[in-house]
């Protein structure tokens, strides 16, 4: 059975057998090779053939910026995870490396004991199986199966195998406190068992003028926006709100490497921001973003509560609170993203009379979310991330 291979590039002996482990004890993944650093790796790389790749950034003599210009210019595709330090300057650099062609990253754990060890298990497999599956099957041109667990049943819920995996360095986690079945798990990912249509949703009343546009996005997201946002209308009359699963501390570099290639503003959002033509606010890392409507102006808020489908910030709060203060004169689109985060409440925008977009799978790094939406009935149009900008412009422009 087919399984997804990882390369682990860290010149720290430490970090390439903590990634290692979590990858051995995740199902669907196998270790491919271990490189010390970036000269290495493009040695190994046409030996073990890696449908995805893990990578540090300071290494000695080939560091992760200096493989990704390589790379590049080598026309390798492989994707590659990067592990990035939660410094300030870790956040820039980490930045840098999504504009050389990374697919996304994860933050380095602090050590095999360390509190945040779960989180990043779990973030760094959900990376490794979207990034990694969608690769394999281009590759090979046939789906790529990831094996059911013998721990899997009928009764259980949807997250576990992630939650395996991100306990499996735990010595209390050797028997997952939930388990999921096999359609759930595939879903998960993107690779339902069973195609299904989503039976459309009929809204309460008929769209009317756009004031808004609302975005909820997460694996496979930084480079997505990317391909959106240099491409958006440069006289669009709406603002942009976006949520993005990120961790904080990353959120405002993010935005200010979109606002880099991007003919509006593009911003963290920071409480009591207004909301204003020409403008693009990215929800910050670990804070869900609301909108409210005054008198006088549009502004955003940033909230602590908790989390919302596994994430803070969520889709979902975005969603709902665009839908109870727009109704009808919004555009909401969900993209790529593991999960069904944002599933629910863009369906409840639609309900309202907002008009809707969904990534399409064969675009989408793991086709989770939008599918989620699709089923459900809120999405309106299925659109490929090269046409996306181009529709939401389209759409903009005809009901500014």
């Amino acid at each position: 059975m087919d399984t997804i291979s990882v390369l682990i590039v860290d010149d720290s002996a430490l970090m390439r057998n903590l990634v290692g482990r979590i990858i051995e004890r995740t199902p669907g993944l196998r270790i491919a090779d271990k490189a010390m650093n970036g000269e290495f790796a493009l040695a190994k790389i046409p030996l073990c053939n890696p449908d995805v790749i893990v990578l540090d950034i300071e290494m000695p003599v080939m560091n992760g910026i200096e493989f990704l210009k390589e790379r590049r210019r080598r026309g390798i595709d492989i994707p590659v995870i990067m592990l990035s330090s939660i410094a300030k300057e870790g956040s820039r650099v980490t930045m840098e490396c999504l504009e050389l062609g990374a697919s996304d990253f994860v933050t380095k754990p602090s050590g095999s004991d360390s509190p945040d060890i779960g989180a990043v298990a779990e973030r760094l497999t959900e990376l490794l199986i979207g990034y990694g599956t969608k690769y394999a099957s281009r590759k090979l041109r046939r789906p790529v199966i990831i094996p059911e667990p013998a721990f899997i049943t009928e009764q259980s819920k949807p997250s576990s195998l992630l939650s395996r995996a991100s306990s499996a360095l735990s010595e209390t986690a050797k028997t997952p406190a939930s388990t999921s079945s096999a359609s759930s798990f595939s879903s998960l990912l993107g690779q339902p068992a069973k195609k299904e249509t989503g039976v459309p949703v009929v809204p309460l009343r008929e769209g009317g003028k756009i004031e808004l546009i609302a975005i909820g996005i997460s694996t496979g997201g930084p480079n997505a926006l990317r391909e959106v946002f240099k491409d958006i209308d440069p006289n669009l009359e709406q603002p942009i709100l976006v949520v993005q699963h990120m961790p904080a501390g990353f959120t405002e570099e993010f935005a200010n490497s979109l606002n880099n290639i991007c003919p509006l503003e593009v911003k963290e959002a920071k409480e009591g921001d207004v909301v204003k033509k020409g403008r693009i606010l990215i929800a910050p890392g670990n804070k869900h973003i609301l909108v409210e409507k005054k008198p006088l102006a549009t502004i955003v808020h940033l909230s602590d509560a908790e989390q919302r489908n596994g994430h803070r910030p969520s889709a979902d709060v975005l969603f709902e609170s665009v839908a109870q203060q727009y109704q009808n004169r919004a555009l909401g689109v969900i993209m790529t993203g593991m999960g069904r985060d944002g599933a629910a409440q863009i369906t409840e925008m639609r309900r309202q009379g907002a008009y809707t977009l969904g990534q399409d799978e064969e675009s989408s790094i793991v086709y989770g979310m939008p599918k989620v939406a699709f089923e459900m009935g809120g999405i309106q149009k299925q659109v490929a991330l090269k046409d996306m900008a181009k529709e939401i412009n389209k759409i903009a422009r005809e009901h500014a």
